[in-house]
Order: C-alpha cells, then structure tokens, then sequence
C-alpha cells in the first residue's frame, strides 16, 4: 500500500513539472540573465509580432532580481504586455524602466519594486505590479508614477 501512494505522488509530481514546462516554452525568453544581469527576452521591438502569433501565456521577457526572475507575458487587455503597451506605452524606455525597477527598486507593498527620487522626501518614480492570473512572479502592469499624488502622500523627513 505504501509503494502505491508513492506512485501516485510520483505520478503528480510528474505531471505538475509538465503542466508548468508548457506554461513557460522552451522558444521564449531565455534562461540566463544577460551580461548586465537585468532582463533577457526577446527583443522589444519584436514582441507585438511575436504575441500576435503566440498564447497570453507566452513569456516574452524575463527581468532579474539576483537569482530570482519576473516573467512578462503577452496578456490580454488587463495585464501583462498588452495591458502595458495598451494604456502605458511600450518602447525601450519603459523596457529599461521595467527593468530597473524590479533589479535595483526598493518593494512597493503592492507586491513589486519601484524607483523612488533621491530626494527627502522621497518620492515614487516609477511602478511595477507582480501578479497574474497565469502566475504569481509574472508582471501584471508597469507604469510612471503621477508625482503630483505621490508628493501628497510622501512620508516627511
């Protein structure tokens, strides 16, 4: 009895591992960070052709936080690259945004990384959001950050 409760377990284990290989294709953004260490992908210019002919599960980039990494797939109207290029912008700006943001930003308590002014005090720049409904570690939205509201509510030196 025993060894068939080791079996089913087995048996789920493997195919958990497989159900999450096809989530993430072996053909989207690569495994190792590029030599700066931030984001690998495919290249931002590339990415509407490459989601107009792929699943809103396709990961077209990864972004980098030490060994950890946040995936950006192509989504759908509410989140992921779609939502960011519909209502925020896409170019290698809001790329590199992105992407300092989650390898260099301090958490935002809204469950990702933002870049905040040098100044006292400081005040929010930039956001990213983590969390969609195809994963907990994929980018729902990224957007500038109004400073005139987070001016009101920055914390006094």
């Amino acid at each position: 009895m025993p060894r068939l409760a080791f079996n089913t377990a087995g048996a789920a284990l493997v195919t958990a591992v497989a159900a999450s290989a096809l989530l993430v294709p072996a053909t989207s953004a690569s495994a190792a960070p590029d030599p700066d260490g931030r984001a690998v992908g495919i290249a931002v210019d590339s990415i509407d052709a490459t989601c107009r002919s792929h699943s809103r599960n396709y990961v077209v980039r990864k972004y980098y936080r030490g060994p950890q990494f946040y995936t950006l797939r192509c989504g759908t109207k509410t989140w992921g690259w779609k939502h960011i290029k519909a209502r925020h912008g896409w170019n290698a700006t809001m790329d590199k945004k992105i992407s300092t943001a989650i390898w260099s930003g301090s958490a935002n308590g809204r469950g990702g990384y933002s870049t905040y002014t040098k100044s006292c005090p400081r005040i929010e720049k930039f956001r990213t959001i983590i969390g969609t409904p195809a994963g907990t570690n994929d980018l729902l939205t990224a957007y500038k950050v109004n400073q005139s509201a987070a001016a009101a509510t920055a914390a006094k030196c």
